[in-house]
């Protein structure tokens, strides 16, 4: 089914909507906020005065471990999500963390009811949200008329920041032969990321230990060395990346850019989830969209609008990862706790609801290395969002 055709019909027209991502319930290290009743509490009074939810992705983190400790992390979360949309909506859509969800093979949207007791992990979490009409929406949903949601990861097979993920994503195209220009559909970005993820899933179910990612693992160690994460993304990208990326380059896996900055990584991100919204053929004014964590836009944001006028919208994540973050919540455009409001008319609002948290107050909740020694807190300096 072409993306022009499935993006015009919409579900449910007139409603308040409540659109979180990435939670990725059940994390290892243990950095997923949300396994916290603290921080569930003062998510719950938003989703319940929804009449519907979307979980936009990576709700539940099946590429770090096996699948039933996730979903035993996963649960108290879905309990209380039942006990707050009771007789509303809920649509739960894969992202690439918990791409196995789907157990479809996508060609095309989809949407379907997910009934208790039905096979696999969306039957159990269906038996944990009884009162609530559970749907399973893929790989987008309409909100409205004017607003489209996706989980992001399609962005991958355009951006061109040389994480592990996307490098690797540039391998599996030129093995699936995406054309590298003109029309895409569902079934062209699912024969390329697909089989990464089922790769990952797989490995994650043999692990007894957290799995991690290389990319991850140099920007923490960079981190801790320097201090700071705008000088580990200045050491990144100036002196570890280049070479590297001129050799993708040339191998033509590219074009990569060797500059890993903040500013970077969100205009990159940017340009490649508008190459998605513009290549499926998605008719929306609004896209909103997560994958990146990068809660957006923020104020003083640029970049938002893509070259055909869409808007875009980022509901950003609850992971702690100090390596993203900066000393104050409103300075880190990283921060957890970030959700979009869609409300009957007019354009959709990013909300962050965890402000009022700072970085000692994850402690009780997160493991060791998960944390980072931050400066004297009445050392006030601050860089500004990036």
């Amino acid at each position: 089914m072409q993306g022009s055709r499935l993006s015009r019909a919409a579900k449910i027209v007139g409603v308040l909507t409540v659109v979180i991502s990435d939670m990725h319930l059940g994390a290892r290290p243990v950095n997923d906020v949300l396994r916290s009743h603290l921080v569930r509490s003062k998510l719950m009074p938003w989703l319940a005065r929804a009449d519907q939810v979307v979980l936009l992705g990576d709700a539940v983190e099946l590429r770090q471990g096996p699948i039933e400790d996730a979903l035993d992390v996963a649960r108290p979360f879905f309990g209380e999500l039942g006990e707050a949309t009771g007789g509303k909506r809920v649509v739960i859509m894969p992202g690439n963390h918990d791409h196995p969800l789907l157990q479809e093979r996508a060609t095309g949207q989809f949407e379907r009811p997910v009934r208790a007791g039905e096979p696999g992990p969306l039957g159990e979490i269906a038996s944990w949200l009884p009162q609530t009409e559970l749907v399973l929406s893929y790989p987008g949903y309409r909100i409205r008329p004017d607003v489209w949601a996706t989980h992001g990861h399609y962005l991958d097979c355009h951006n061109t920041v040389p994480t592990i993920e996307t490098i690797l994503v540039a391998l599996a195209k030129r093995r699936a032969k995406l054309p590298a220009e003109g029309r895409l559909e569902v079934s062209d970005y699912e024969n390329t990321v697909a089989p990464l993820y089922t790769l990952g899933f797989r490995v994650a179910q043999r692990a007894r230990t957290a799995a991690g990612t290389p990319s991850k693992k140099a920007w923490e160690m960079l981190a801790r060395t320097e201090g700071r994460p705008g000088v580990a993304a200045r050491v990144l990208g100036g002196a570890l990346v280049p070479g590297g990326v001129a050799a993708l380059n040339r191998l033509g896996f590219g074009p990569f850019n060797a500059e890993i900055s903040g500013p970077a990584l969100r205009t990159a991100g940017l340009r490649a989830m508008g190459e998605v919204v513009e290549r499926l053929g998605i008719e929306a004014e609004h896209v909103i969209f997560g994958h990146t964590h990068r809660t957006g836009p923020l104020d003083g944001d640029e970049g938002w609008v893509t070259s055909s006028g869409v808007r875009l919208y980022n509901s950003g994540n609850w992971v702690y990862e100090p390596v993203f973050l900066d000393r104050s919540p409103a300075a880190s455009p990283y921060w957890p706790g970030g959700l979009v409001v869609v409300e009957d008319s007019g354009p959709p609002r990013v909300e962050r609801v965890l402000m009022d948290l700072r970085h000692e107050d994850f402690g009780p909740i997160l493991e060791p290395s998960s944390r980072v020694l931050w400066p004297d807190p009445r050392d006030s300096n601050s860089s500004p969002p990036s």
